[in-house]
């Protein structure tokens, strides 16, 4: 606690330090004016590789399950927004515009929103009655046991997000435009957690979460611009908060090796170290054997690997390779693909190099192996519009792209059931993890759209003969219209 105040005191504007008993107390104030707030600040979260943690916002669930009917031509349409924290009940959405062609189920929320909503809701419930030694037990049981969503997200992970959310959100909320009130609250948060860990010195799950909360109220002070374009104050508050992490997570030395919640909290931490391109790969090779049904340190090796941060081509390609060799019994040759995934659509010589049989390989043994829906809707988005609307003028990789687009036929064709517009929409924007989104339902609906386009357009011959494509649970059925 010294330490973590003496790291602040030197930075102006800051506010006033408070001491252990009162910053206790005013963990108990700021939790309870909080949650009796209309919502915590809403973000679009997607499912890119996290250099920080960011996960979906808490939200109530309902049991809602739209289904939406199209036309082959795109046709945008404008949701209201809704009043946070109000539960809307099940409804069905219809083009009435002209004769539909195209019927497919829109869960909303999805299975997948539900299971994490649960989690972070639960974890959420009980940091705000400060019952940190339940909250603690159940995260180190996910952890210990490698529990995850049917998406593929660390339940161990999700529990973190929500047991430091309120701290979190609210600091995001006061920096959103950059100048915050002098008085906004800014460390009370921080402080009481950093007095809950004073007092559980010895749990790494709270250490976790704290190194964790740091690390996110950095990248809040941070925003997504370029080092260049970063005021000296907001630097140097990332920078402290990123070393206040850095010397929590020193604290646990030796967790890294039996909990994948500490792996993952120590690669989150690279940013800003000096690391070699070795290192890097080390902690994600350690990462991913902890837990390699985690798609995320997969996605975030990859990108990690490219020139433009820690790596080259030629480490990104063997880095691929040899976390494939790992995973077999996993993912067959999944990994290779779940590697190359977010990589090869930001980088034009990554994705001219690509393996492009290994991949769609990969492919197919990902879908055999997780064909749950989630999974279904990130592949097709990304082969359909993440891929197949990303044209360069580098002939090579533009020719590589167009065939993993042209992967969207099988995989809608075969393995769509529903959709999830969310996913679509965050496909467009290339998975983007620092995107700032003003209305996650207008959002939604641009990916709705999109989606139903784009699936209209992979069944255009069957449209064109009057038939009508409805979207079952055991699959797509043409009937005459």
């Amino acid at each position: 606690m010294t330490h973590f105040t003496s790291l602040f005191r030197k930075l102006s504007g800051f506010g006033q330090t408070q001491d252990a008993p009162k910053a206790k107390a005013a963990d108990r104030s700021f939790a309870s004016e909080y949650a009796q707030t209309d919502a915590a600040p809403q973000q679009a979260v997607s499912d890119a590789p996290h250099t920080h943690s960011v996960f979906p916002d808490l939200r109530p669930c309902d049991s809602g399950r739209r289904v939406f009917h199209a036309k082959p031509a795109y046709q945008p349409t404008t949701a209201p927004t809704p009043k946070p924290h109000k539960t809307t009940p099940p409804k069905t959405t219809t083009n009435n515009a002209a004769p539909t062609n195209l019927s497919i189920p829109c869960p909303d929320p999805t299975g997948e929103e539900r299971t994490r909503d649960h989690h972070q809701n639960r974890a959420l419930k009980l940091a705000r009655q400060e019952d940190w030694e339940a909250l603690s037990g159940l995260i180190r049981a996910a952890d210990q046991s490698n529990e995850m969503t049917p998406g593929g997200m660390s339940v161990a992970e999700l529990m973190a997000f929500g047991a430091r959310a309120d701290v979190v959100l609210a600091v995001e909320h006061a920096l959103l435009d950059r100048t915050p009130e002098r008085d906004a609250p800014l460390l009370r948060g921080i402080e009481a957690l950093e007095y809950v860990l004073a007092e559980n010195s010895d749990d790494y799950v709270i250490g976790c979460i704290v190194a964790q909360t740091h690390m996110d109220m950095a990248w809040s002070w941070r925003g997504i611009g370029w080092d260049v374009e970063i005021a000296p104050r907001n630097r140097e508050a990332f920078d402290a908060h990123f070393s206040r992490a850095r010397d929590i997570v020193a604290g646990f030395a030796g967790r890294h090796e039996t909990s994948a919640l500490m792996a993952s909290t120590g690669c989150a931490l690279m940013r800003g170290d000096k690391c070699s391109t070795k290192s890097v790969a080390d902690r994600y090779e350690a990462l991913i054997d902890l837990n390699p049904l985690n798609i995320a340190p997969l996605r975030a090796l990859g990108t990690h690997m490219l020139p433009r941060w820690y790596g080259s081509h030629a480490q990104l390609e063997l880095e691929a390779r040899r976390t494939a060799a790992r995973t077999q019994d996993v993912w067959g040759a999944g990994a290779y693909a779940w590697v190359m995934f977010d990589a090869i659509s930001v980088d034009d010589m990554a994705c001219a190099q690509l393996d492009l049989p290994f991949f769609i390989e990969g492919l197919h043994d990902i879908v055999a192996r997780r064909p749950e829906p989630h999974t279904i809707n990130l592949l097709a988005a990304y082969c359909a519009n993440t891929m197949g609307q990303a044209f360069s003028g580098n002939d090579d990789a533009d020719h590589i792209r167009a065939q993993i687009a042209a992967c969207a036929d099988w995989i809608v064709r075969e393995h769509l059931t529903e959709l999830h517009p969310m996913i679509w929409a965050h496909a467009a924007q290339g998975f983007a993890n620092n995107l700032r989104v003003a209305s996650a339902t207008r959002f939604a609906a641009a990916g709705q759209d999109d989606a139903l386009r784009i699936i209209a357009g992979l069944f255009r011959r069957e449209i064109a003969e009057g038939k009508q494509i409805i979207f079952t649970d055991q699959g797509v059925v043409a009937t005459p219209a």
